[in-house]
């Protein structure tokens, strides 16, 4: 500061600290305004903040040479080798996305950096809901979020066709478009925004809600034909580290593997949402049909359906005649089973007869209906 009270921008050059001339202030600025959010310094945070744990943790689980010789590195140059340090040597400071990725509680440095999963059993409008936040490194909590909905909300369904042996498996929602969906919006979504990602599960589809929304230079039609190429990226240095866990391949191939898995599983094709001001971004996924009910149907028939009828339905497989449904129902009489089994079932329309003009043929079959069908989905459901 000069004694007539200006100020000026100055900077290192070698070991030096000199005043910027006016073209080092225009590159400076220049500089300052293009460096990507996550590749900033973290002025707010030190060296200590960086947990050299994860770090070797990272290296173990890409399979980097880097491995042999972190133990013996100090945490400045380990950090500078893997890029998550910089600034010279008697200021150093982490780097945002070293901050993301290996500290323990990046939402300490950014607010709202978790993932929430919400499940609404009875519909979006229901009285009753389960929540699970995943909070820590992003690496981590991306992981495990996506483990939480294989193991707790994703179903296998199977219809059984009459007229050939192989049955159609499908899901309710295939897991590789989910983890294009949530890695998306870890990848793209603003760490300076306080909103968390959120993942919202209910019957009818898989929402992922993030902020903001695709950069302007993504044409909503484009990326809904799954043709949009991404001219500029808000996280690059996040999705070199994505890319590094095998969690994103980064070359705009996301959404075309959504629409081509969503497709493979012959799910409806996936919506994608934002406004104009692109303040907010959704991803989609309806639920596979074979897991849709008609509700008016099973409201009527759900009610009178015994455990007994669940067993059956769950036993029959394809065409099969009563000697065989017995066996796999672990039954011997013939009259239990007519009275409590067969009979219900057919009166509530969830099996058919092969051949309902004779009864009592000896070549006559059993089968699901579609409504039987949607019935045993629900059941495996939940």
């Amino acid at each position: 500061m000069s004694k007539k009270g200006d100020w000026a921008y100055y900077l290192r050059k070698h070991t030096s600290t000199v005043k910027a001339s006016v073209q080092d202030e225009r590159e400076l600025l220049s500089l300052a305004a293009t460096v990507p959010f996550d590749d900033r310094y973290r002025q707010s945070a030190d060296l200590s903040d960086l947990s050299p744990y994860l770090m070797r943790d990272f290296l173990h689980d890409i399979g980097s040479e880097l491995l042999a010789e972190a133990r013996e590195l100090d945490i400045e140059t380990l950090g500078r080798r893997m890029n998550v340090v910089g600034g010279p040597s008697e200021m150093a400071f982490p780097k945002n996305v070293g901050l993301l990725f290996f500290n323990e509680q990046p939402e300490g440095f950014f607010p709202a950096t978790q993932i929430d999963v919400v499940y609404f059993p009875d519909g979006a409008g229901g009285d009753h809901f389960e929540e699970k936040i995943f909070k820590g490194p992003l690496g981590r909590i991306t992981r495990d979020a996506l483990g939480y909905i294989n193991r707790n909300y994703l179903k296998e369904g199977v219809t059984k066709h009459a007229d050939r042996p192989q049955a159609e498996r499908f899901w309710n929602f295939p897991l590789a478009a989910i983890e294009e969906a949530v890695v998306n919006a870890v990848y793209h979504r603003s760490y300076e925004i306080r909103e968390p990602i959120e993942i919202r599960i209910d019957g009818q589809e898989l929402v992922v809600l993030s902020f903001p929304g695709p950069d302007r230079s993504i044409r909503l039609q484009d990326l809904q034909a799954g043709k949009a190429v991404c001219r500029r990226y808000r996280n690059r240095r996040i999705g070199e580290f994505l890319k590094e866990l095998d969690l994103t391949e980064g070359r705009s191939t996301g959404v075309p593997k959504i629409l081509r898995v969503m497709k493979a599983n012959a799910s409806p094709e996936p919506i994608f949402e934002t406004d104009d001001d692109r303040s907010y971004f959704v991803i989609r996924l309806p639920v596979h049909e074979g897991f849709l009910v008609d509700t008016a149907a099973v409201a009527e028939v759900t009610p009178e359906v015994t455990p007994e009828m669940l067993r059956l339905l769950g036993a029959l497989e394809g065409e099969m005649g009563r000697v065989d449904l017995m066996a796999a129902l672990g039954l011997q009489d013939e009259k239990h089973f007519r009275e409590h089994y067969q009979q219900n079932a057919i009166q509530q329309g969830l099996i058919e007869m092969t051949i309902p003009d004779k009864p009592r043929s000896r070549l006559q079959k059993y089968r699901l209906t579609v409504l039987g069908q949607r019935v045993l989905a629900i059941k495996n459901m939940h």
